[in-house]
């Protein structure tokens, strides 16, 4: 092998230092390549009870284990040749059009992972033109999440952000009735009405770590927070955590869940749900055919199918295996959103091509807003956009709708 003294010429296009930055969430954020490494950040950046509510789910966790297997045991067939330029990953969903075959997921106790919250994931889905959905246990109210909404999606695009509700059904049906007119009053024009928590599941994570909302001061927590001194110093120097419709007194989950949900909850609720619900209606929770027709029988515009991302029965059905089931049952033209255990592109991309018309993120959602606030959320939807983007290409799907009309995944079920 013959050698030679470098030439300079040549090492200096090869010499790009890039300047060092001083926004260091920005920096720590851009070197996530995936959920998974937001994950890994916003582990290290996170208080445990707050970390583990997000990242655990009920019982021995099976439904949450077995949900990943399933998007894992999906096999996508490459379609080569086919002159696919672009995708276009625009799909119409509740009467309107998402930028995004996804959107956020309700998630309670949101500003207990970060001091953002819902400000935050508000922000993030009315940028990249995608529907948030706010929960009844959200640390937000539903005026003061539209007003972020609103803002941000006039700034970008023009027109409000598109905002959706979920609603647990209270034991206190004037309550209920509040929220559902304040609701309509704020913009929010898709209820989402779930259905699969008539109790709390049995999340021994929480119980373990004694989660409270707002947390206790304890010897344990102090020393957590020595490690993550930026979520205390939001913590204690933002405004308390309240909750729209919950007590705002320091309660365990228990507690707190089982003096608010109605296990009594029936179809007549949801009919009558129907009758002063003035726009879309969907179910969120359903896994079998037969849910599928009563809860359309009683109005639903929709479906969400849904394990509550294995955070209430323990092995519950894989809402991803659940979907041909639904889909059957529900007809070609009722739409159905999948929910539960998506953490990547190709989780989307199977869903799509297996039934679903949109989908949801929660846990996704959660890793990038506890990475870094609004900026974390804004890398989530990056990341699973791109790789949505990639593997529809590499699938040859020019559309969203190509994707249901080719079956182009296998899954080992079917």
């Amino acid at each position: 092998m013959k050698r030679q003294f470098p030439r300079i010429s040549e090492l200096r296009p090869l010499m790009q230092f890039g300047r060092p930055g001083l926004d260091r969430r920005a920096a720590r954020l851009g070197r996530a390549a995936d959920i998974d490494d937001l994950r890994t950040i916003a582990q290290r950046r996170t208080p445990r009870p707050a970390f583990d509510y997000v990242d655990g789910a009920a019982g021995q966790e099976l439904t949450a284990r077995r949900t990943r297997e399933a998007f894992a045991s999906t096999e996508m067939l490459p379609r080569i040749l086919h002159g696919t330029a672009a995708a276009d990953l625009s799909t119409p969903i509740a009467g309107g059009t998402s930028a995004l075959p996804f959107g956020i997921a309700p998630t309670g106790f949101t500003r207990f992972m970060h001091a953002e919250g819902e400000d935050g994931g508000a922000a993030a889905a009315a940028a990249a033109g995608i529907p948030f959905t706010l929960s009844t246990m959200g640390t937000r109210s539903l005026e003061q999440v539209a007003e972020v909404s609103d803002a941000v999606g006039m700034e970008r695009y023009g027109s409000p952000g598109t905002r959706w509700f979920q609603l647990y059904l209270w034991k206190d049906r004037q309550r209920s009735l509040d929220l559902i007119e304040r609701a309509a009053a704020a913009g929010f024009g898709t209820l989402l009405v779930t259905v699969d928590t008539p109790v709390a599941g049995n999340r021994l994570r929480d119980v373990r770590n004694g989660m409270t909302i707002p947390p206790r001061l304890s010897l344990r927590t102090v020393l957590d927070a020595s490690h993550r001194p930026e979520w205390w110093f939001n913590f204690l120097t933002t405004d308390p955590l309240t909750f729209a419709s919950l007590s705002t007194s320091a309660q365990d989950l228990q507690t707190i869940i089982g003096s608010m949900f109605d296990p009594t909850l029936s179809i007549q609720d949801l009919e009558w749900i129907r009758s002063v619900w003035p726009g879309r209606l969907f179910v969120k929770g359903v896994l079998t055919a037969e849910d599928t027709r009563r809860s359309l029988d009683a109005g639903a515009d929709g479906l969400v199918v849904s394990n509550h991302g294995g955070r209430q029965l323990d092995r519950a059905p894989v809402s991803l295996k659940a979907l041909a089931e639904v889909r059957a049952e529900a007809g070609p033209d009722v739409e159905i959103i999948l929910d539960s255990g998506i953490l990547t592109g190709s989780d989307i991309v199977a869903a799509l091509a297996l039934g679903a018309d949109f989908t949801l993120i929660g846990r996704a959602y959660l890793y990038g807003l506890m990475a870094g606030g609004r900026q974390g959320v804004e890398r989530a939807i990056e990341l699973l956009a791109e790789e949505t983007r990639v593997a529809m290409t590499l699938m040859g799907a020019a559309t969203v709708a190509d994707l249901r009309r080719e079956g182009r995944v296998r899954a080992p079920w079917l």
